[in-house]
Formats: C-alpha cells, structure tokens, sequence
C-alpha cells in the first residue's frame, strides 16, 4: 500500500471511548465537536511489552455506543506519566469540562473505580506512582464524519 492509501475503515482497529452508554455519547460528541483531542487510559490496560513511541501515527476507528463508527482518529502524541505528573494541559485537552489534572484525577479515579471498570479489569490499587497513558489525537479527515447514534435515554 502506497503512503497516500488509506486502510479501510472496516481494517481499522477500534476505538472505544468508555462504556457503550451515556458517558460514552458525550466522549464521542466531544471528539466530532473537536473539544476532545487527548485521552487517558491506565497502562495495566495494555499488552506486555507495549511500546508507546509504536502508536504514534496509528489509526483508530471511533465507535459510538452502537458499534457504529463515527470518525477515524490517528494519535499524534503517546506518553506514559504516573498518575500524579499528569498536566493540567492534558486534563483541559480531554475535552471534558476539567480545569486542571486534580479534577480530571477525581473525575478518572470515579471511572476507574467504577463498578463496570473493575468488571473489566479488576480491581486495581490506584496512587500517585499508577501508570497512565496519555495519548493525543486528531480526528483524519481523510475518512468519513458520521453523526453518532445516541444512547436511548432513560429519561422522558
């Protein structure tokens, strides 16, 4: 495949933002608004012998809590931090309302600790020294923009 090939979406591997569900409709709305252009994941979540300086450039398709894909990110930047060196820069880029890494802390913590996170991955130990993934991206307009299909709302 020539440089300027595009892999088909079909190819691409998933990215998933979250739990299919509320939170996750306002990751992904933030990602197609262009508010969203960092993420954080904890690096226990990640195969052995992960190589973050390997993900730069990766292609990501974007999934809403259908399975639909709703755009194609490529990650840009990857570094691992301990949990306490995360940067306010990086919380504000998260695109999730936090003014500075101490609530972007509170508000990861919460999900991490939440009952379907320990569901998928255990209950964890979480402290200053945890290992994060800080990853940054940008959606690649070479693909297509969908409108996300929102998750049926509880509420009349």
């Amino acid at each position: 495949m020539t440089q300027d090939a595009l892999a088909p979406v079909s190819e691409l591997p998933r990215g998933e933002f979250a739990f299919p569900g509320p939170l996750r409709d306002v990751l992904v709305q933030a990602i197609l608004d262009g508010m969203k252009t960092a993420t954080a994941s904890l690096l226990v979540e990640y195969p052995d012998g992960f190589q973050p300086n390997e993900e730069v450039g990766s292609l990501e398709a974007v999934l809403d809590s259908h399975d639909n894909v709703v755009c194609v990110i490529r990650t840009t930047d990857v570094q691992v931090r301990r949990l306490a060196d995360v940067s306010d820069e990086h919380a504000i880029a998260e695109g999730e309302g936090y003014a500075d890494a101490g609530e972007w802390r509170v508000g990861h913590e919460r999900y991490w600790r939440s009952p379907e996170f320990v569901e998928y991955i255990g209950d964890l130990d979480i402290d200053d020294d945890t290992q994060v993934v800080c990853q940054r991206f940008t959606v690649d307009e070479r693909y297509p923009i969908t409108p996300m299909e929102p998750w049926p709302s509880t509420h009349r």
